[in-house]
């Protein structure tokens, strides 16, 4: 906790007075004394949510508010309106998300060249890679549209699994596959991304306008806590494997596979409890401590005015931009995927840099896009909330429920990831904690985040493919037994 004196005035903060007209100290305490001056002009004249309804029934727009919307989601509209809807996508969305829609000819031109010219492999996987960029937008775009006509603690669950779906979509094609080595390579290559790129990038941004940009304790250490658990929840099957892998007490591999296999399971199992316990405590036990954090956000934020007054779409309209994206990053992701082997065979990528780095920027875009957007809003409790859920989702839900629908389909996919992969997860856990041990954020921690994922992206390019997974691995092969074989070359590596 930092200290309860305001920087600039050396007064303590005045407590807020609850319903029934007591005192009562806030539940944070963090100083804003980094906080633009000229930001806090702005978003002192925004309208709140309680001005904008209040006692009229309509909001700042002059829209009828509906029974069970929040007043700064009303349209004033209903149904779904083509033109309209074209032009709300363009020109409500963030400056990043415009530049990002410029993007969609390539959707149509992926999907033309996939089915003209399969032969052609590295150019219909890059126009597929940037196809999914806009299409991920899309669902970032109407999930924030349809965040905002909800709570805000659920507005923001539901925005950050939106983000998420993405990464699951790929997870299932490439299991349908049975690209299991990528699939891991991929689960811990979007934490990376998320945890360094994409909250290096939310410093950095937010930094460049502001000395300092502050954030509660609240956020970061429920945050850094489900992110210790998650490392270990995968770290265990790597652990007990390498331990084992050349003990006397298991008769063979095997049997060591096995063990494996049943322990990734019960672990998926556990850690998927962890997140329904979190998402509990969020939304239930501690909602409305989240409730103060968000709308401490909102009032400081320098655009919210400007937000407020932009044109919204309509229920109707954020489920259809949702199923057309969906259906569109389906489609494109299967066409992603079938590229995998034969760029990774004929064109020297390794699958640890397809896995961890390649894979995992493109299917957390629309997630990074919104992070970065509310950290340049001075947004930050909003924005570590968007980068450390998106990150927890992976760990506690998005890994564990590929382990179990493999176990439905009766294969082989485990948590037996490289140890490797398991050294980059835990120093970035330990790197990204420890900035978020203050409260306090600046472009230097930014830019040392950044750094270190630069770091780990040459590494993992340079890191070799074993021989048996050169390309994807095929349906009658084991995963477990690639995994395992992995370990052993790795142990024997100094012999070598």
């Amino acid at each position: 906790m930092t200290s309860p004196f305001h920087p600039d005035l050396k007064q303590p903060r005045q407590p807020r007075e609850t319903a029934n007209g007591s005192q009562q100290s806030p539940p944070w305490d963090y100083p804003t004394v980094a906080n633009n001056p000229a930001d806090m002009e702005k978003s002192a004249a925004a309208p709140t949510q309680n001005s904008t309804s209040a006692g009229t029934g309509v909001n700042h727009n002059g829209h009828k508010v509906t029974k069970g919307i929040k007043p700064e989601g009303e349209s004033g509209r209903r149904g779904i309106h083509p033109i309209r809807f074209l032009q709300i996508c363009w020109s409500s969305a963030s400056f990043a998300s415009r530049a990002v829609n410029i993007l969609w000819p390539v959707v149509p031109a992926a999907i033309v060249v996939r089915y003209s010219h399969p032969e052609l492999d590295l150019l219909v996987f890059i126009l597929n890679y940037i196809a999914m960029v806009p299409c991920a937008n899309l669902i970032g775009f109407a999930g924030q549209e349809l965040a905002r006509k909800l709570p805000k603690v659920l507005g923001v669950l539901v925005e950050t699994t939106l983000g998420s779906f993405v990464e699951i979509v790929l997870f299932m094609v490439l299991l349908t596959s049975d690209q299991y080595a990528v699939i891991r390579a991929a689960i811990l290559g979007s934490i990376l991304a998320t945890l360094l790129l994409c909250l290096g990038l939310c410093f950095f941004i937010g930094g460049m306008k502001r000395e300092e940009q502050c954030f509660s304790d609240v956020v970061s250490e429920v945050g850094s806590g489900l992110l210790l658990t998650a490392g270990l929840g995968l770290c265990v099957p790597v652990a007990f494997s390498v331990a084992l892998s050349h003990s006397s007490q298991v008769p063979s591999q095997e049997i060591l596979d096995h063990k494996v296999l049943m322990i990734s399971r019960i672990a998926s199992i556990l850690l998927i409890c962890a997140y329904a316990i979190y998402v509990w405590f969020q939304m239930h036990t501690h909602h409305g401590l989240y409730d103060d954090l968000f709308q401490l956000d909102e009032q400081i934020d320098a655009d919210r005015h400007k937000d407020l007054r932009k044109p919204k779409l309509t229920f109707t309209e954020c489920i259809f931009a949702l199923a057309i994206s969906i259906a569109l990053v389906t489609l494109i992701a299967i066409g992603l995927v079938e590229q995998i082997e034969p760029v990774v065979e004929h064109y020297g990528v390794s699958e640890s840099f397809m896995g961890l780095i390649l894979v995992p920027i493109v299917e957390k875009a629309a997630e990074h896009l919104t992070a970065m957007d509310e950290a340049w809003d001075n947004q930050m409790n909003f924005a570590l909330s968007h980068v450390l859920g998106a990150t927890i989702q992976t760990a506690l839900f998005n890994a564990p429920l590929v382990i179990l629908v493999s176990w439905g389909l009766n294969k082989q996919m485990d948590l037996n990831f490289e140890l490797f992969d398991m050294v980059m997860l835990i120093l970035a856990i330990l790197v990204v904690g420890n900035f978020l041990r203050d409260g306090k954020s600046n472009y230097l921690e930014g830019a040392l985040c950044v750094i270190v994922y630069m770091i780990f992206a040459v590494a993992a390019f340079y890191y070799p493919n074993p021989p048996q997974l050169e390309g994807a691995e095929t349906a009658g092969g084991s995963a477990v037994e690639g995994g395992a074989t992995e370990k052993r070359m790795l142990m024997s590596w100094p012999a070598i």
